[in-house]
């Protein structure tokens, strides 16, 4: 073709054929033109043919392609355009390409020569199968495609639906209801699991339609309730039973839906209506409908405000003692919102007798309904002392007790353990819980799973512990609490060891579980790990205390402490800052381990001596300044008189062993030991002559003592009415006075006969001074 070759014209291809008609066209088109091109190629086939066609363009400008194909018979087309164009002028291209028929002698030849160019593939002219080529010289040549093909019974229909414009199918898709009744839009999507971009367009537009739609009936269901309103608190009122249980079904029939609900709780006179009815009424379904009625009002603070100012309260608090499970359900749910929101409720309440009525719903068997009851029952008596009181009086720990003993469902036991922990701070429902099983049935709660139900637990068996020292049948119970010692939950270990130590406390037998099930290693632990949380420290200090005196195992106690090394831990509890409930229990526990010998050197290599020397020369300075006001010291709600005692008591036992009694007196200790024997506390007086009477072993000491002018006191306390101060006092005289003149022993030696018999006459005539002051002398040498 030359370049300036007039170029051939296509405007139109029109092919009517209705016979069969296999075609195989191929334009080979090469021609280089070196123009500015814009190609408008426009195909159109108007033929009863099915045309597969296969398209391959290359073209560096571009190209508008319009390709219309409308057979039902098999012709395959291959068209190839390839075009190299770098022009710079405008050049309109139309082409005619004649197509020529092929009878179907020559179609069968097609076939064969097909088969033997293309690997005896069916090309699918005469079969119609898919053909399938691999491609060359790649090793993902045997590729395998899914075909997802719909079905109808009507071409036309499919046509239809393809033809259609975008605009038509998203507005199908968005709208269907617009469509034709029976007509259905064509899928396009290919994946079950993924929507199309239209699905995802359509969802909120039908969000948006049902939205309206709610709104329409709301608006609807307002309409009508308002008109109604007025009609039915008539007909509530009337004088016949069945006209009001009638309007009352109508009623509760409107409360169904939010609008007409709405309307009800805004009427006072509908809810004061209902109110009535409820309690006027003999008809257990007449009561039933007016008892939902309040129960679906409740759910909104606007009805409980309704409720209230209709004296619903009152009402309600009646229907608890309704024979008909459904009114008691009501009845009890409508109060129970009413306690949780509305304010004065409660007091309502309570005025209305409602404790009364409550309590003994507890006999009722149903799970949800009793943990409802007994919340109502929580919400009453927390932080209510007469509320508490009430519940007492109508046997309410035993039924509580009860429920957690026999029951399983964890809601109920969480709400009923609430109840138990606010009445167990009240002194007279704690024996009553106590007494009615209260520690085992709680107890049995302790190693489930419910983290809440747990921690309720221990708080109510930790305030019950202090009235339960005697309670027998808590073996269980303390071996649980001693595996709770190591957990790391600081509230389960503050309960613990706080029920530990009250339990242990006056119980020699818990002593004597308690150390033999590893108690005592368990509390070291807890004390090691609490730290400076003084909650936990001072209750596992004080159990420990108790654990190491007064039972049978105490002595293995007292050396399990030093096995498991903790007296270091122990004695660095003395140290500053002062908590001196912690400090008190530690100066008890340190006294009592240096009851066992083996304990005083560890003690006093751990620093006890000074640390205690020093609390009691800071106690003791502390109530000499509040010497002068009648009121006692007091710090961290400790008495600086107990710290006093205990510190000196403490080392009174460490003074038997001679090497701290050496220390003890070095420590220029002896001059305020004296003075203490002028206390008005009896206890200081005791221990403080008892730590005189261990120095006094010591000569040098016992020089110190009576430099001190200590004879005087001494002669005084001679004549107190405690043996054991007396028995100190006579003690420290006579070892005091050896190097003294025997005038001075002899006068001793009377006032001691006259001490110890003032209170035997005959006994006093019967014995000898010089037989008294023999005893007590060649005694003190022996020592």
């Amino acid at each position: 073709m030359s370049l300036f070759q007039p170029v051939p014209s296509l405007s139109a291809l029109s092919l009517p054929l209705s016979t069969y008609l296999p075609l195989s066209l191929s334009l080979p088109l090469s021609t280089y033109l070196p123009l500015s091109l814009s190609l408008s190629l426009s195909l159109s086939l108007s033929t009863s043919l099915y045309l597969p066609t296969s398209l391959s363009l290359s073209l560096p400008t571009y190209l508008s392609l319009s390709l219309s194909l409308s057979t039902s018979l098999y012709l395959p087309t291959s068209l190839s355009l390839s075009l190299s164009l770098p022009l710079s002028t405008y050049l309109p291209l139309s082409l005619s390409l004649p197509l020529l028929p092929v009878n179907e002698t020559e179609g069968s030849v097609k076939v064969a020569e097909w088969q033997q160019t293309y690997y005896a593939h069916d090309s699918g002219i005469q079969s119609g199968a898919t053909t399938v080529r691999d491609d060359e010289g790649t090793e993902y040549s045997a590729k395998k495609y899914a075909v997802t093909t719909t079905l109808v019974e009507n071409p036309t229909e499919v046509e239809a639906q393809y033809t259609l414009t975008r605009a038509q199918r998203v507005r199908a898709a968005m709208f269907p209801e617009t469509l034709v009744e029976g007509e259905a839009v064509l899928s396009t999507q290919t994946d079950p699991g993924q929507q199309t971009n239209v699905q995802r367009l359509a969802e909120p537009s039908q969000l948006l339609k049902t939205a309206i739609v709610h709104l329409i009936n709301y608006q609807d269901d307002a309409e009508l309730a308002t008109r109604a309103v007025p009609e039915l608190t008539k007909l509530l009122a009337d004088d016949d039973a069945v006209v009001v249980n009638k309007a009352a079904m109508i009623v509760n029939q409107l409360t169904r839906k939010e609008a007409s609900r709405r309307v009800l709780m805004q009427s006072p006179q509908m809810v004061a209506a209902v109110v009535r009815a409820m309690q006027n009424t003999g008809d257990m379904e007449t009561a039933r409908c007016a008892a939902s009625v309040l129960h679906s009002l409740s759910h909104q603070r606007e009805g409980l405000l309704a409720i209230f100012k209709s004296g619903g309260i009152p009402a309600l608090v009646r229907m608890l003692s309704s024979p008909m499970e459904s009114v008691l359900f009501y009845a009890i749910t409508t109060l129970h919102n009413l306690l949780l929101h509305q304010e004065g409720a409660k007091m309502a309440v309570r005025l209305a007798d409602g404790l009364q009525r409550m309590v003994p719903l507890l006999k009722k068997s149903n799970p949800k309904f009793l943990a409802i009851t007994t919340d109502c029952l929580q919400l009453l008596s927390y932080g209510n002392q007469e509320s508490k009181l009430i519940i007492l009086a109508n046997g309410g720990p035993e039924g509580l007790v009860f429920i957690m003993r026999n029951y399983n469902y964890e809601k109920l036991l969480w709400t009923t353990s609430r109840v138990l922990k606010v009445l167990s701070v009240c002194p007279s429902n704690k024996p009553a819980i106590v007494e009615a099983g209260g520690m085992q049935a709680l107890g049995q709660h302790l190693t489930g799973s419910s983290q809440r139900l747990t921690q309720n637990c221990l708080w109510t068996l930790r305030n019950l512990s202090d009235a339960a020292t005697k309670q027998e049948g808590l073996d269980g119970l303390l071996q649980v609490l001693v595996g709770q010692l190591g957990s790391d939950d600081v509230n389960m270990l503050t309960c613990a060891t706080g029920i530990l130590s009250n339990l242990t406390c006056n119980n020699s037998r818990n002593k004597t579980l308690v150390t033999q099930c590893g108690g005592v290693e368990a509390l070291i632990h807890a004390v090691l790990r609490a730290g400076e949380k003084e909650d936990v420290a001072e209750p596992a200090v004080c159990a420990l205390r108790h654990l190491t005196s007064r039972h049978q195992d105490a002595e293995l106690a007292q050396n399990a402490v030093r096995l498991h090394y903790g007296i270091p831990a122990i004695v660095k509890l003395l140290g500053q800052p002062h908590y001196w409930p912690v400090v008190k229990a530690t100066v008890g526990l340190i006294r009592n381990l240096a009851l066992c010998p083996v304990n005083q050197a560890p003690l006093r290599d751990a620093g006890a001596i000074p640390r205690l020397v020093n609390l009691l020369l800071k106690a003791h300075q502390d109530t000499q300044r509040h010497a002068s006001s009648s009121q006692q010291t007091y710090q961290d709600g400790v008495r600086m008189e107990e710290i006093v005692e205990g510190c000196t008591g403490a080392l009174h036992i460490l003074a038997r062993d001679p090497v701290n009694r050496g220390e003890i007196a070095s420590m220029q200790t002896i001059p305020l030991f004296v003075q203490l024997l002028y206390s008005y506390v009896e206890n200081v007086k005791r221990v403080s002559a008892g730590v005189l009477c261990e120095l006094a072993l010591d000569k040098q000491s016992a020089e110190m003592i009576d430099a001190e002018g200590a004879s005087a006191p001494l002669m005084e306390l001679l004549h107190s009415n405690n043996e054991g101060i007396a028995t100190y006092a006579a003690a420290v005289l006579f070892r005091i006075s050896e190097d003294k003149s025997s005038d001075y022993r002899k006068r001793v030696s009377v006032e001691l006969t006259h001490s110890l018999f003032k209170h035997d006459p005959a006994a006093w005539e019967m014995v000898s001074l010089s037989v008294v002051y023999q005893t007590v002398y060649h005694g003190y040498n022996k020592k």
